[in-house]
């Protein structure tokens, strides 16, 4: 309960401070990198060294690519029966496709299951993360009107291998096999610890809802496949796989998870339709705290 209260208090503390007078437009943009340079690579040197492997370790890893590939697969025929163009298709993928596995993905996660299931929740992470930095930045190439020169593999490369939180996860698994960083751990936890409180936080100063009504239906195709059709194509081939415990529902659970706030960003850099995004991304994380819960007991249902 103590969680969720927590997560309650962040984001409402955000809105409120969104529409105050002293609070720059931009005050997430601060926020955010000290979450990106900082925190998330501390969470990553704090439970990346403890991952058991396994063959079932490859499912977490796996699970966004389901997500991915379902969304280009119900997007292509949604807007091919709207007979919408390629900035309205890559527009509703990049809002459906990627999930918000950690911002708000981890305290989820912490406030369901525990803290020792983040290692679990990392690998989908960073996956999560290279999908977006690949055959996302594509679609938004391919949706912007104003491109002509295409993608540019190099630009790909660039965005996947300067990521803070990727430097942080490989390094993490690459150094704890030669140093023993038990002496950082206070240091490491300290700055892990920030990455709930915060993430929250801005995503309340980001939070807007102006003009939902104009795009109803897009709003409510991509939100659907986000936080119902998503989770189930996971938890079909979890079934399908025989993956269980904490492997399958955290998986499960990071693909419930509301629309990737990243995906707003692209949208704008790429001159899509950032305002359905945005919007998107706003009602998904208020309507993900219920169907997350909504998820958790269809898991006990189906006893994953």
């Amino acid at each position: 309960m103590d969680n969720f209260v927590m997560i309650a208090f962040c984001i409402s503390a955000g809105m409120i401070f969104q529409h105050a007078k002293f609070m720059p437009h931009d005050a997430h943009r601060g926020i955010n990198i000290w979450i990106l340079y900082l925190a998330l690579p501390a969470v990553s040197f704090k439970y990346s060294p403890h991952i058991t492997w396994s063959n079932q370790m490859v499912f977490p890893a796996i699970s966004p690519i389901i997500v991915w590939a379902g969304s280009w697969v119900f997007m292509e025929f949604y807007c091919r029966y709207k007979k919408y163009g390629q900035r309205t298709r890559s527009t509703l993928e990049l809002s459906s496709g990627y999930s918000n596995t950690s911002f708000i993905g981890f305290p989820l996660i912490t406030a369901y299951f525990g803290e020792h299931d983040l290692s679990i929740a990392i690998i989908c992470d960073q996956v999560m993360f290279v999908l977006l930095s690949t055959v996302g930045i594509i679609a938004a190439v391919k949706g912007n009107p104003s491109d002509t020169g295409g993608v540019k593999v190099s630009l790909l490369i660039k965005r996947l291998f300067t990521f803070p939180p990727f430097i942080g996860c490989v390094s993490a698994l690459f150094l704890s096999k030669f140093i023993d960083l038990q002496v950082a751990e206070p240091f490491i936890n300290k700055l892990a610890a920030t990455v709930g409180p915060l993430a929250l936080f801005s995503v309340g100063l980001q939070l807007k809802f102006k003009g939902w009504k104009q795009q109803i239906s897009q709003l409510s195709m991509a939100i659907l496949y986000k936080l119902m059709i998503a989770p189930a194509l996971v938890l079909f081939i979890a079934v399908i796989m025989g993956i269980k415990g904490d492997i399958a529902r955290i998986s499960i659970f990071e693909a419930a998870m509301p629309t990737l706030i990243t995906s707003g960003i692209i949208a704008e850099q790429f001159r899509l339709n950032a305002r359905l995004v945005n919007l998107i991304i706003g009602i998904s994380i208020l309507v993900g705290f219920i169907t997350t819960a909504c998820w958790n007991g269809i898991m006990d249902y189906f006893m994953i």
